[in-house]
Parts: structure tokens; C-alpha cells; sequence
């Protein structure tokens, strides 16, 4: 398992001084830092046709993207380039525990682990990301510049798919090494360059914006075949002007969308559901022949672990009546009595059985459990499935 240490600061010290508001160079985040994933196995990723990934080149100042899977890798080069891969933390069970020293941030604000392998002189260029993200140095070294928050800082685009800014006054500008980390906030520039071959862990997060909170939203009122009430205006009064939409009845408008989202239901499952959702393709291996809900306290005899499996999103909510457990976009109504074994569920990715044993008198929480067993979210093993292996893409 990997400790963070934040310099001298606290988490909480760091939220209260950096989170959102100004980048930290973070030397030594990791000590003995230990790469999880070696450049083959990332390159074996990069070939499958269910996981995102691309080839960034920049040869005499023509930056170049190319989008996987990948069957060759003659566009790695030996300078200027750099191979990136995301969600490996759905994929790779060894490189998915880096994710677990990032859990003083919610579960649902965190996205995905997503690594790169650079040659000397590889990157992406300046550029703007408007969300969070921890940069982890692994193997090699790499230089990196970091600006000030700035929105005004122009943005281009280099070919379809390589959004660049133009260059920016640093306040970071060091070499990193192997466990020194980057925090960078939100619409700080930033660019970073092998110098070395190199692999970085970009651990990134969530930060949804109006107009995707509202198209999702949406989306769930049409799905659950609610907002079906209409305008109406029986007290109608004749107006000096028939074009005028007054003030009454703007708000009368507002009133009823409001009403929407007011309606706890209505808006505490969707919230668990949009929040929970995953972005990308995940490994889960469901179970075949699947088990019962009589059958888990015979499993549960042994004491196993639970594992929730690699990229599993798990949030819950505590309402008037119930708490509202959302997994991987599906919602699932407990009993508040459930509420230790819950968060045993969202906040840990291993735990021992026994830990969840008295929930299992509530039906509600015992079909619920079987259900996410027999889909693979969470599974049962005596082996931590850290230990697996993995194939290698190039030679």
C-alpha cells in the first residue's frame, strides 16, 4: 500500500491551503517509490480495443495524436513521444492501490488513474485541464513548469484532438523524481517533458459542469417519466399587453422546474446514479453459476475478504427514510440499520467479511450484496488479486 505524505502537511492542512486554489510540488510524496506497472504491461493495455488510449508525438514542433488500440508501437519513438493510457485503475489491480492514498478526497469526485510512458523529450504540450489531478513520478524524470490559476490564457488546438495554451509565467519549474508528485488545481497551466524514459501516474478527478448536470438530469426526469405537470394560470387577468411575459409568470415557470429538482426522490436517485457512473469499459468477471442470498452466510463461515473490484464507483446517500446506495449507476434502497456495512462497501476496496454480518438479517441488504457479487462489482477471494500477472505488449 502506498502512504502519502504531503510534505508537513496535514490533509486536512492541504485542503484548507492548496485544494482548488494554488499547485504544490510535492517532493518525495512517495518514499522508495516502487512502479506498480512496468512500460510492457502498459503497452499490452494499449492494445485492447475496450481501453482508451493514444500516442502523442512532437517531431521539429509537429505535435501529432494517435487514438488506439494499438498494434504496433513504431510511433513510440525513441525521443519526443509519449503513450498514454486511461482508467488503468479498472484494469490493473497492483497500479489501482495508488487510487487508495488519494481516499481523503470523496469516492465520487475521484475519476480514474490514468499513465503515461514518455521517451526523452515526450509530452502533450502547455496546456489547460479543468479539473484536478495529482501527478505521481515514477520511473525516469521529467520536467515540469506549472502556472497560476488563469482562464483568460488563450487555447488552441493542434490537430482534432490536442488542445494546447499559449506559454504562461511558471511558479513551479523543477525536475521530478521517482515519488515526488505535482497537485495542480484547475486552469493552472501546465506542461512537463521527459527527461528521461519516464512513467507518470495521473490520478485525476470529477468536476461536472452546469450544462452535463443538467443535460443528465434530463435525461433522468424523461427515464422515470416524471415533470408531467403543466403551466397553469386560472386567476388569467386581461393585460394592457399581450406580449409581455411578467414577472408572475416567469417565476411560475421557474416554480415548476424547481419543483423537479426539489422532489427528494426524484433528485437523490439521480444524483446516485449520474455520480456513480462509471466513464470507461471496466474488467469485471461476473459470476457464472451465479449464488443466491441463502448462500452468503455459508461463504461467510470462512471469514474471506470482499473485494470491490478495480474502477467500481460506490457512493450512498442518507435520506429521511433509507439510505440510497448507488453502485456503478444502480441505486439500491437500504435500511438505516445497514448504514456500517454501507460504508464498509464504499470505503474500503477490501474488507473482512465479518465486518458486514448483521446487515445480513436485512433482506433489502442480503439480495443487494448477492446481486453485486453475481455481477462481478465486488467478488470474494482468499488472494489478494493484487498478485495476478499481466501480459506485455511489446518486447
Amino acid at each position: 500500500m502506498y502512504q502519502l505524505q504531503i510534505n508537513d502537511l496535514t490533509f486536512e492542512q492541504f485542503l484548507a491551503q492548496y485544494w482548488q486554489k494554488k499547485p504544490l510540488l510535492i517532493k518525495q510524496g512517495f518514499r522508495d517509490f516502487e512502479d506498480p506497472i512496468e512500460p510492457e504491461e502498459l503497452a499490452g493495455l494499449a492494445t485492447e480495443e475496450c481501453i482508451e488510449s493514444r500516442i502523442v508525438t512532437n517531431h521539429n514542433d509537429n505535435w501529432e495524436a494517435h487514438h488506439g488500440p494499438f498494434e504496433q508501437f513504431d510511433l513510440l519513438t525513441d525521443s519526443n513521444s509519449t503513450l498514454l493510457v486511461q482508467a488503468v485503475d479498472h484494469w490493473h489491480p497492483q497500479a489501482a492501490q495508488l487510487i487508495e492514498a488519494f481516499r481523503f478526497i470523496p469516492n465520487w469526485r475521484i475519476d480514474d488513474l490514468m499513465i503515461s510512458f514518455s521517451t526523452p523529450g515526450g509530452g502533450v504540450g502547455p496546456h489547460l485541464d479543468q479539473y484536478d489531478v495529482f501527478i505521481i513520478q515514477g520511473q525516469g524524470k521529467r520536467h515540469w513548469r506549472v502556472g497560476k490559476q488563469d482562464n483568460s490564457l488563450k487555447q488552441f488546438a493542434r490537430n482534432k484532438s490536442l488542445l494546447q495554451v499559449e506559454q504562461f509565467e511558471a511558479v513551479i519549474d523543477a525536475v521530478l523524481e521517482p515519488g515526488d508528485i505535482l497537485y495542480i488545481p484547475p486552469a493552472c497551466p501546465h506542461e512537463g517533458y521527459a527527461v528521461e524514459d519516464a512513467l507518470n501516474y495521473s490520478v485525476g478527478f470529477r468536476a461536472p459542469d452546469q450544462k452535463d448536470l443538467l443535460s443528465s438530469f434530463a435525461d433522468h426526469v424523461i427515464d422515470m417519466e416524471a415533470g408531467k405537470r403543466r403551466f397553469s394560470d386560472p386567476e388569467l387577468l386581461r393585460r394592457a399587453s399581450i406580449g409581455e411575459v411578467t414577472c408572475d409568470d416567469q417565476q411560475q415557470i421557474k416554480s415548476l422546474l424547481n419543483a423537479l429538482i426539489e422532489d427528494k426522490a426524484l433528485y437523490s436517485q439521480w444524483l446516485g446514479k449520474t455520480l456513480s457512473e462509471p466513464k470507461h469499459e471496466m474488467d469485471l468477471a461476473p459470476l457464472d453459476p451465479i449464488i443466491d442470498p441463502l448462500e452468503l452466510l455459508e461463504i461467510a463461515k470462512d471469514n474471506p475478504l470482499i473485494y470491490r473490484a478495480g474502477g467500481v464507483r460506490a457512493i450512498y446517500q442518507i435520506c429521511d427514510d433509507h439510505i440510497l446506495f448507488s453502485v456503478n449507476g444502480e441505486n439500491y434502497e437500504l435500511d438505516h440499520h445497514c448504514l456500517d456495512a454501507v460504508k464498509q462497501l464504499s470505503d474500503h476496496v477490501v474488507f473482512e467479511f465479518n465486518a458486514i454480518i448483521p446487515a445480513l438479517n436485512s433482506l433489502e441488504f442480503k439480495q443487494t450484496l448477492t446481486k453485486l457479487i453475481n455481477d462481478g462489482t465486488y467478488f470474494v477471494e482468499d488472494s489478494d488479486p493484487a498478485d495476478a500477472d499481466f501480459d506485455e505488449g511489446w518486447e
